[in-house]
């Protein structure tokens, strides 16, 4: 039997590449069956647990790598949320408030590693619900019921500055904060609404006494200037005047006689008007 030094070169190769091949499926195996990397979305952090010890590095947006087995990732939602909350109270003057907010709050991104440390992923229903039952509390108590409605911006702004410094040391940041709506009990309601009654007819009787005032007053001017016109008239009337003043009725009298003098029955002499005056001059 003659070696085939060629055949025997072949088959080695051919049981090398074979090896390689399922090395490379071994290794392909391992590679998507522990997946050494980890990909952040958009608006996530992840927090690095080395055997469920958690790590100062926050990983951010990305594919970054970790050891498998022995690095583990949480994802951390760092984007903006909105937490809704109703909450009973009482004013300052004893009256049950019935209060409903609207929060908006992010975790700060640096700080993710330590809320999950410390709170969890569970941080809304840990601390912020709490945080606002009690802010609500404390800030409307300050304020009468009726102050908590016409001051309604000024304890908008201290619930928000309470919360702000409240949840910042648990490294989570208010964006903003809002307060849909107050109810009061249907009594002070009733209050609340006969007192505006009562202030819209007191002032509309006092439009009603200035406008009266302003009538009268229009009236008296009225009536002084008129006696004070009579007064001026009555000083510039004198005996001349009256005469001529008779004169000139006459004289229009006589314009519009026709020449026909009236006709009367029974006794007694024709008038004619004016005559004597006309005589005596």
């Amino acid at each position: 039997m003659v070696n085939d030094p060629m055949g025997e070169i072949k088959n080695v190769l051919k049981k090398g590449q074979r090896r390689n091949l399922i090395v490379i499926a071994v290794l392909a195996i391992l590679l998507f069956a522990f997946k050494p990397w980890v990909q952040i979305g958009a608006g996530e952090r992840g927090v690095v647990q080395n055997f469920g010890a958690v790590q100062d590095k926050v990983l951010n947006e990305g594919i970054h790598f970790k050891i498998p087995i022995v690095q583990t990732v949480i994802f951390m939602d760092v984007k903006i949320q909105k937490a809704m909350t109703d909450a009973a109270s009482s004013s300052s003057d004893l009256q049950d408030v019935d209060l409903s907010v609207a929060l908006n709050y992010h975790i700060i991104p640096d700080k993710a590693n330590l809320v999950y440390q410390t709170i969890g992923v569970e941080f809304k229903e840990r601390i912020i619900d709490p945080a606002i039952q009690e802010v609500m509390k404390a800030v409307s108590a300050r304020y009468t019921a009726e102050e908590l409605i016409t001051k309604r911006p000024a304890v908008s702004t201290e619930m928000q500055q309470a919360l702000t410094s409240r949840l910042l040391a648990s490294n989570i940041a208010v964006d903003a904060f809002s307060i849909i709506s107050f109810s009061f009990s249907q009594t002070f309601t009733d209050a609340i609404e006969a007192k505006q009654t009562a202030e819209q007819n007191a002032l509309k009787a006092k439009r009603d006494l200035d406008r009266i005032k302003v009538e009268a007053e229009q009236t008296i001017a009225a009536a002084t200037a008129e006696a004070e016109a009579l007064r001026l008239q009555k000083m510039n009337i004198s005996p001349d005047l009256i005469e001529l003043r008779k004169i000139e009725a006459n004289l229009k009298a006589i314009e519009k006689w026709n020449g026909i003098l009236p006709e009367v029955t029974g006794a007694g002499a024709i008038p004619f008007i004016g005559v004597g005056d006309a005589i005596n001059n």
